[in-house]
């Protein structure tokens, strides 16, 4: 489906740029960790072993990240998937702190940093995102 311009809220030039940098990134770095989580990668089998909540939450996280990293790439869902992938690394960052207590977090606190700035730089999409669903429901 193609869309108009008129669809999604104008922006600078310049912010559109950081926005799609941040939105490479973001999927680069999260389709390449939710991958190597659901694929079993032994570091991945590690950690959350040290957790201690059981595998089950190493696929869960890698498939959100996958989620996410698809999410970013599509500019209208671009705002939405970085607020949650805030969330799971948050989440992250916080385990690293407080049950593992190893340096770990500062990669997730990078992450926390990026995908913000693009939820925020994306925020009129993700406001938008009732609307335009109501309109391809037919009830706009």
């Amino acid at each position: 489906m193609a869309r108009s311009d008129d669809t999604l809220p104008a922006r600078g030039t310049a912010l559109t740029v950081v926005s799609w940098v941040l939105q490479v990134i973001g999927a680069g770095l999260f389709l390449l960790m939710g991958f190597g989580k659901v694929a079993g990668w032994p570091d991945f089998i590690t950690t959350f072993e040290n957790i201690g909540a059981g595998q089950w939450l190493r696929y869960f996280v890698g498939v959100a990240e996958l989620a996410g990293g698809i999410g970013v790439l599509i500019p209208r869902l671009a705002g939405l998937a970085a607020a949650g992938l805030t969330l799971v690394v948050v989440g992250a960052a916080l385990t690293h702190v407080v049950i593992l207590q190893d340096s770990g977090w500062m990669l997730p606190v990078a992450l926390i940093v990026l995908m913000g700035a693009l939820a925020w730089i994306r925020r009129a999409e993700t406001a938008s995102l009732p609307s335009y669903l109501r309109g391809l429901l037919g009830r706009g």
